[in-house]
């Protein structure tokens, strides 16, 4: 089921993922926590994981369809070039435009654009950040048969270390839950055909347990802000990762 448009209370969080187990693996725990606060998440997957060396495309769908009903999320793909031939172009960034247009979500979370990872992922999180740039301009001749949408923010994501953003200081999200974790680590699994070659349930675990060691709590999941937060009270900032 595809989400169409949403009251102010009821905004969707829209997550974009390259390949149908970028956003399980990278942004999995977050998707249990919001779902379960009971907000609406809808993934968009780019590609059907066609160059992948495990798992025919038919099967990775099927695993990212399970994995997101497994966190209580909604999943449409979309074909913007095949697997590995993700570009940075007008065309595709006025796709994703549209499809925020579509949505109306207030948060969009992306892969991250650092180049050191997956070609896929740097440049899907470049069309991301552009396409929500233009879902604002109303006069774009080929969004007009949609209102213009503008998103609160734009989280970015890293499915590596090597992909986090060295110049953006992190948001740590506290996903320790025992359901959480259980949710996310189910949502992982499902995507079987990818355990042939590494173990990224572990990878992943770890490295949540790793930044929740620097917040001080079980496990945590590092998002990468594209523009400053802003809060209207420090009442609202809660503490920090240091342990003063």
């Amino acid at each position: 089921m595809k989400p169409t448009r949403n009251s102010p209370n009821t905004l969707p969080v829209l997550v974009f993922g390259a390949h149908p187990d970028d956003i399980e693996f990278g942004f999995g725990g977050i998707v249990a926590a919001e779902t379960r606060a009971k907000r609406q998440v809808h993934f968009v997957v780019c590609s059907s994981g066609e160059s992948g060396t495990n798992g025919t495309p038919k099967q990775r769908v099927a695993e990212a369809k399970k994995s997101a009903g497994l966190l209580g999320a909604t999943i449409e793909f979309i074909k913007l070039a095949a697997d590995a031939h993700l570009q940075v172009c007008v065309a595709h960034t006025i796709r994703l435009a549209e499809i925020l247009r579509r949505i109306r979500p207030d948060v969009v979370a992306a892969p991250s654009p650092v180049e050191n990872q997956h070609p896929d992922h740097a440049c899907l999180g470049k069309l991301v950040r552009d396409a929500a740039r233009l879902a604002r301009y109303g006069g774009l001749p080929e969004l007009r048969g949609q209102p213009p949408h503008t998103i609160k923010q734009l989280f970015f994501y890293a499915v590596t270390p090597e992909a986090e953003p060295a110049n953006i200081t992190p948001l740590l999200i506290d996903v320790s839950a025992p359901e959480i974790v259980a949710a996310w680590t189910a949502a992982m699994k499902a995507h079987a055909s990818q355990m042939l070659t590494r173990n990224y349930v572990d990878f992943q675990l770890t490295r949540a347990r790793l930044f929740g060691a620097r917040a001080g709590v079980e496990y945590a999941i590092a998002i990468f802000p594209n523009e400053p937060l802003v809060f209207d009270s420090l009442a609202n900032v809660r503490r920090g990762a240091r342990q003063f």
